[in-house]
């Protein structure tokens, strides 16, 4: 009996946690479900959600039109229409100026001046310096005064000195700088460095580096000092801009004629090297200014042109931009007596330098006295020839092409004569 109510009663007990494990169980999964479906529900809210900010942004296009209306703003600054349309036309205001010359001392006067001297300076010599070549170009160091035959205007003028010694150069040294010579300019700058290594005593040198009209910069002024010239070539570099080589020449061939001009003693040479691609491009001088001041100086010109870069395709009625270089050039050389290099590149640059050193020193100074009188400010036209010796190579002179006579005004009043101190008599001073 008692073991069969203990039975029942263990029977009874396992039925009561049969039951509370089931409906543990199910209230679990209840659970569970009710979780599950309340993460599945905020999660297709959110993939919904993304198509619907798609919707949202569609009316923001109206919200981007003015952005769309400032990137019209860009384009206006830009102003491409201006340009081809209501630009107004570049001007160049005043030519740029001549680099400064140095104060020059003033020349110490003779000890002693005679009060009854007269003294008389023949203002209207002309000096020439001339090359005397053969065929070959090689320079010819032997001809004597009596075979030279100067002619002005086609009439032989009187010889009244003649001298082949060699004399002091003042030359410049004119680069374009401009982006044309960029791949050329350490060759350009090694050559300019031969050159500047023949300087001897007495010799003076200056460097001028060019683009525009605005931009023509004198690196170094006169000096006999080699140090700081290759240091100023050594501080060239190049810059875009139209390049301006009329204006260049006009103010370094100033430049050069005027350096020590008033000296007693001057019987320096005077020349200016240009290296280039010979394209002017927006000068302020035009040609015919250029070489009639050239025609007042005695300025010889050694033009090297690098030409090969520029266009041989010639218009209708117009020169190709590198026949319009090459006229120049030439122009240029043969106005001044001086020469013309047309190097194919730039290993041909060492052999120049020295041809050019050579024409400066192989040179003879000639000085005559004009027959025609007459200061009308005309242009004179000037011719040399050199005998012919039987058996020899033919001799070929080569100096400028003419010269302007100078101008005087007959209104002009007269300065009155100066009567020069006695010895020992002090000049009064001014307070």
């Amino acid at each position: 009996m008692n073991c069969r109510s203990f039975s029942e009663q263990r029977v009874r007990w396992l039925l009561v946690f049969t039951v509370s494990a089931v409906m543990v169980y199910g209230f679990v999964s209840w659970s569970s479900a009710a979780s599950a479906a309340g993460q599945d529900r905020p999660r297709n809210t959110q993939i919904t959600a993304k198509p619907t900010p798609t919707p949202t942004p569609a009316p923001k296009p109206a919200q981007t039109t003015p952005a769309q209306t400032q990137t019209p703003t860009p384009a206006q600054q830009s102003t491409p229409r201006p340009a081809g349309v209501d630009r107004i036309a570049p001007t160049l205001g005043e030519p740029p100026p001549p680099p400064r010359l140095k104060p020059t001392p003033t020349p110490t006067p003779p000890a002693e001046i005679d009060p009854n001297d007269t003294i008389r300076i023949n203002a209207d010599l002309v000096q020439l310096h001339i090359r005397v070549i053969d065929r070959n170009n090689r320079p010819i160091n032997n001809v004597q005064q009596g075979e030279f035959h100067i002619f002005e205007d086609g009439v032989p003028q009187p010889i009244e000195s003649f001298s082949r010694e060699e004399v002091p150069i003042s030359y410049g040294l004119a680069v374009d700088s401009s982006g044309s010579l960029r791949s050329q300019l350490q060759s350009v700058i090694d050559a300019g460095k031969t050159i500047i290594n023949s300087n001897k005593a007495g010799d003076e040198t200056f460097l001028v580096r060019f683009i525009s009209s605005d931009k023509i910069e004198t690196i170094q002024d006169f000096t006999a000092s080699k140090e700081q010239l290759m240091d100023g070539l050594d501080s060239f570099y190049t810059e875009g801009g139209q390049t301006a080589i009329i204006d260049a020449v006009y103010l370094s061939a100033e430049h050069v004629s005027e350096y020590k001009r008033g000296d007693d003693s001057d019987r320096r040479r005077r020349a200016l090297i240009v290296i280039t691609d010979g394209e002017d491009r927006d000068s302020f001088y035009k040609q015919e200014q250029l070489f009639a001041k050239l025609r007042e100086e005695d300025v010889q010109m050694f033009v090297i042109g690098f030409i090969n870069e520029l266009d041989k395709e010639a218009g209708f009625i117009r020169k190709s931009p590198r026949e319009k270089a090459v006229s120049l050039i030439e122009k240029l050389a043969s106005e001044t007596g001086g020469r013309a290099f047309f190097p194919n590149s730039v290993a041909d640059l060492p052999q120049i330098a020295n041809e050019i050193i050579r024409d400066l020193r192989t040179q003879y100074v000639i000085s005559y006295n004009p027959t025609n009188k007459t200061p009308d400010g005309s242009y004179r036209a000037i011719k040399v020839t050199v005998d012919q010796p039987t058996n020899s190579d033919k001799r070929i002179a080569l100096t400028r092409n003419g010269r302007l006579a100078r101008k005087e005004n007959p209104n002009a009043p007269k300065a009155p004569p100066v009567k020069m101190p006695n010895a020992g008599t002090p000049m009064s001073k001014k307070p």
